[in-house]
């Protein structure tokens, strides 16, 4: 009988972003690179819809349009050691950088892997440009547009409590002003999230998800 695989606990940072985003993962060592993909994917909270490579001892391993090399490879055959790291880069567009360092190399508990243990940061949407375009748009959510849709909004509330019409309905008082606002409003909302749900990634590893995510989802 084989001996159980050991746990690696990785800590994946997200480059170029301050403050900084980070997850810390348990995985087997059986885990593959490809794998590995799917995890970060569900732990980030991205949707896999892209490209991605990882850079291991010189060598890239990821998508096959990358012209990379097969990355269906356990990471136990690359004999990391603590504290080694290797970078993964998601979307090529975007070029979403991660630095993933091996913090501790565990015995294996009787639990379900992959966990997540910790993080911080809610990740940045798809295809809003990378690190640059995401602090950009960041900064423009909490700017003065902004301020000025509210004030629209604002003034929106205060004309259906002037009315005193209880038998109206809200969108009676809708104009294009204000529903313009409000898509804008909406558009900002994700580059205003900065909370991060470690439940929220363990539920979804537990769904599996992380296994349907390791291959580039089609829209």
């Amino acid at each position: 009988m084989s001996a159980a695989p050991e746990i690696y606990q990785l800590k994946v940072r997200l480059l170029g972003i301050s403050p900084m985003i980070w997850r810390r993962v348990l995985v087997p060592t059986s885990t593959t690179v490809r794998e590995l993909h799917g995890i970060l994917q569900v732990a980030m909270g991205w949707e896999g819809i892209h490209l991605f490579v990882f850079d291991i001892h010189a060598v890239r391993y990821g998508s096959f349009e990358l012209i990379a090399a097969n990355p269906d490879v356990s990471l136990y055959q690359f004999g990391f050691r603590e504290n080694e790291r290797f970078s993964y880069v998601y979307d090529m567009g975007d070029h979403w950088e991660y630095e993933i360092r091996l913090e501790a190399i565990n015995p294996p508990p009787k639990k379900t892997y992959p966990i997540c243990t910790g993080g911080s940061g809610a990740c940045p949407p798809e295809d809003c440009g990378g690190p640059h375009g995401y602090q950009e748009r960041r900064d423009e959510a909490d700017g003065y547009d902004a301020w000025r849709d509210m004030g629209v909004m604002s003034d929106f509330l205060e004309d259906i409590v002037a009315a005193n019409a209880p038998e109206r309905k809200v969108s009676d008082f809708l104009n294009d002003d204000v529903e313009e606002a409000m898509e804008r409003i909406k558009a900002r909302q994700p580059f205003l999230e900065d909370k991060f749900s470690r439940g929220d990634v363990n539920k979804r590893f537990r769904s599996g998800d992380h296994r349907d995510l390791m291959r580039q989802q089609m829209w």
